[in-house]
């Protein structure tokens, strides 16, 4: 590919937002670099409902109902919050929100199979306070198809990239 068809070509970073403190810095480091590069925030949410264990260890799929919805429309004000917060205060480069209903780490592999760039926190709500590295992080650093950066979570009151 060429320069000239080089410049032709939006890059774009898909963000894991989850609304953590290290989720919130993820997305606060890629609208940086997006303010740099030129490049495209795509900040995605993932929601699911559980499955439930019937008799025999047999999973019954969710029935969707007003669980769904409101599931879905907690999703979306965690991930408008995140953004006012952290993308309003910057200003670098617009953020397009994306809410999609599934396991977080699947959802945010397949917005990035056509991404230049993926960017996660170190670890989300979920699992082990002691992990290093979240479940979804993990599986997508091990599985993604573009570079992924990971971005620890800054001590309480601090925020780990400077707005200089």
């Amino acid at each position: 590919m060429s320069q000239q068809q080089r410049s032709n070509v939006v890059v774009r970073i898909i963000v894991g937002v989850d609304g953590s403190s290290s989720s919130k810095e993820a997305l606060r480091w890629a609208v940086r670099q997006a303010g740099l590069t030129g490049a495209t925030v795509e900040a995605l949410i993932a929601w699911h409902l559980p499955q439930l264990t019937g008799t025999g260890g047999y999973a019954w799929p969710p029935v969707g109902g007003p669980e769904t919805t409101e599931l879905a429309k907690l999703a979306e004000k965690i991930l408008t919050d995140a953004i006012g917060e952290v993308a309003g205060h910057e200003g670098l480069a617009p953020v397009t929100a994306l809410v999609r209903q599934g396991h977080a780490a699947r959802a945010l592999l397949e917005a990035a199979e056509e991404a230049e760039l993926l960017v996660l926190g170190s670890r989300g709500h979920g699992g082990f306070a002691e992990a290093l590295l979240g479940s979804v992080s993990q599986h997508c650093v091990q599985h993604a198809r573009c570079p992924v950066v990971i971005i620890r979570g800054a001590p309480a009151g601090h925020s780990q990239v400077s707005s200089d």
